[in-house]
């Protein structure tokens, strides 16, 4: 594909507003561009305005995914960008825009090189599927609805082109997004005797539950130690009033020495040995998702290595993630490998003047072509 055509793919996407939001309009954009070419196209909808995407092409052999997701984290303050969020804008060898990194530069590179894969008038001995999916950056749930419904049982193996600067991610943590909330009895603050005050419990909750976290010091090799926070409290409604209600949240990076399964059963009989004591807690999470484990090990791993070294010439690595992807819902799906491979350093992910280089993105249209033909010729 000509350069020019290719930039306009990935610019034409940065200029969709789709910030936790109206991924539909990612998905009709994708879907106007294989127009006319013998794919199958489906359209998996999650809410009014927002559609999961799946193109497959191909017809026989094995089959490899792509991963990418179509929705983008908000701009925020429009004064903090030096150049407009959603008008991609091409500048010093860069192109700015909220996503260019995170991750609509992978999503578009994958979709380019299915596009030179389907215009090479060749007979494809193998066959690609597109998971383009809704609300990554809020929960994963457009990956997990794919995952139930199956579009990802039948995958030989899963490329997630999440930012990694070519180094192949082969394993990344888990997250549980949890909130408490302590229910009270509201009186005047001169008569406390009489009420209920709801934040006292979730101040002990605080402190109990971080002690019970620190007590998981067992390191995993390459993800490290897991971690726990608690990122928002909030209660009350004023100064003079005792609280008769109060609400915490915390964040957990899980490994896989820790079961999220485990770090439940622990939150939770915290939560009723609190509430035997006098409290009114209750718990629930939001989108928890299950860490990767390591596939250093597969020939996929091994496969796409070998590309990014000797077809492309770049230094490779086995790296690790901190943070979740659609991987931990697609690993729930059957069997098969998962890496995450993607253009950009993602060093400016979620921030303001979000870049990526052109040269790395044009490498990543090129990149994905070459692993998809090493790999329908591996796993023939």
């Amino acid at each position: 594909m000509e350069k020019e055509r290719a930039l306009k793919i990935l610019t034409d996407l940065i200029a969709i507003d789709s910030a936790n939001d109206h991924e539909s309009l990612v998905a009709d954009y994708l879907t106007d561009l294989f127009k006319g070419y013998d794919v199958e196209i489906e359209r998996v909808s999650y809410a009014p305005g927002r559609d999961n995407l799946v193109i497959t092409m191909g017809s026989h052999g094995p089959l490899l995914g792509f991963s990418g997701h179509e929705d983008v984290v908000s701009a925020g303050e429009l004064e903090n960008w030096q150049y407009p969020p959603f008008e991609a804008t091409v500048q010093d060898g860069k192109i700015y825009g909220r996503g260019t990194s995170d991750m609509k530069s992978g999503l578009a590179a994958m979709v380019v090189a299915m596009l030179d894969l389907l215009d090479s008038g060749k007979e494809l001995p193998g066959r690609i599927r597109l998971l383009a999916s809704v609300g990554e950056e809020t929960g994963e749930y457009g990956a997990a609805q794919l995952a139930k419904e199956g579009y990802a049982n039948d995958l030989d193996g899963l490329i997630v082109g999440e930012p990694s600067n070519f180094d192949v991610r082969v394993t990344h943590k888990g997250v549980i997004d949890y909130y408490v909330t302590s229910k009270g009895l509201c009186v005047h603050s001169s008569t406390p005797e009489k009420g209920r005050n709801a934040i006292m419990p979730l101040v002990t909750f605080a402190q109990r539950v971080q002690e019970i976290m620190d007590r998981h010091d067992q390191k995993d090799p390459v993800l490290g130690s897991l971690t726990h926070v608690i990122s928002q409290v909030q209660g009350g409604s004023q100064i003079n009033s005792v609280p008769d209600s109060a609400w915490l949240s915390g964040n957990i990076r899980t490994t896989p020495l820790y079961s999220n399964d485990q770090i439940y059963q622990e939150l939770e009989d915290l939560i009723v040995e609190l509430n035997k004591q006098g409290a009114e807690l209750t718990i629930r999470y939001s989108f928890p998702e299950v860490p990767l484990p390591s596939q250093a090990g597969t020939k996929l791993a091994k496969l796409a290595q070998e590309v990014v070294q000797n077809d492309f010439n770049r230094s490779y690595d086995f790296t690790a993630g901190t943070g979740a992807t659609d991987s931990s819902e697609y690993i729930q799906a059957g069997a098969f490998p998962i890496i995450i491979l993607g253009p950009s350093d993602g060093l400016t992910a979620h921030q303001p003047n979000e870049f990526v280089k052109v040269d790395d993105y044009l490498v990543g249209c090129q990149l994905y072509q070459a692993i998809a033909r090493k790999f329908w010729q591996e796993y023939a």
